[in-house]
């Protein structure tokens, strides 16, 4: 099975107990079949997210230790082969943000799925060929 790119939004309805779990099962079954592919701004992402939903409560701060534990444990690639103009490029074609353009690079040049919760990111990804995975594969 291919690994797939996975984005911040997928990761975080899996982990939040009031976000609908079920939208991101088929991407954890994925990763943890096949593995996931992240760019690297992935790394301050997560974080950023899981802070963001501590300081709104909805998590608790020792929760925040294992769910990055939990996550580290499925074991992401980070890629590093970021190609600036294209992300740029890709941030202006679709009005994405340079962190959603960075997944949806990632996913193009690799040719690998992407899974995303986030409309915008999922039209750009179907617009560009990219295959995706989420509640979008099918309605785009």
């Amino acid at each position: 099975m291919t690994p797939i790119v996975v984005d911040c939004s997928v990761l975080m309805a899996w982990c939040l107990a009031d976000e609908d779990e079920n939208a991101a099962a088929e991407a954890i079954r994925r990763i943890t079949e096949a593995g996931a592919v992240v760019p690297q701004v992935w790394w301050y992402e997560l974080r950023n997210a899981l802070l963001m939903s501590e300081r709104r409560g909805r998590i608790a701060p020792q929760e925040m230790a294992g769910t990055l534990a939990d996550f580290a444990a499925l074991g992401f690639e980070m890629d590093g082969e970021h190609d600036e103009a294209g992300i740029l490029a890709l941030a202006r074609r679709h009005t994405l943000t340079v962190y959603d353009a960075a997944y949806l690079e990632v996913a193009f040049r690799r040719s690998l799925p992407l899974a995303t919760l986030d409309r915008r990111l999922a039209e750009a990804a179907a617009a560009e060929g990219v295959a995706l995975i989420g509640p979008f594969h099918r309605s785009l």
